[in-house]
């Protein structure tokens, strides 16, 4: 029987395997001519700046450490600043978080 490795996070159990799974499916993705012409404009999702398409990053709205998938309607463009600072939250932790900065 195959041990398999889990991430706790927010008492959600992810298995290791199904994350390098989605994982992979991303980086599929990543090469497509649908994401491709998502990031032609060069706008970040979150934020609206003008980063340029090669400044985007692949952002999954709900995280795959949060059970998120690798699908079309979870991936969007972002600058690495909202991406690294995004990190695991999902959406309406996140516009909690850039309401905070605002305040």
């Amino acid at each position: 029987m195959k041990k398999v490795k889990e991430t706790v996070l927010f008492s959600v159990f992810i298995a290791e395997e199904t994350i390098e799974r989605e994982k992979s499916k991303a980086r599929e993705i990543r090469r497509s001519r649908w994401w491709h012409q998502k990031c032609a404009q060069g706008v970040c999702f979150y934020c609206g700046s003008r980063v340029g398409p090669s400044n985007l990053t692949m952002d999954h709205v709900v995280p795959l450490i949060r059970g998120g998938r690798s699908i079309k309607n979870n991936l969007v463009p972002a600058c690495k600043e909202c991406n690294n600072n995004k990190k695991y939250l999902l959406p309406m932790e996140w516009e909690e978080y850039l309401k905070g900065r605002k305040e």
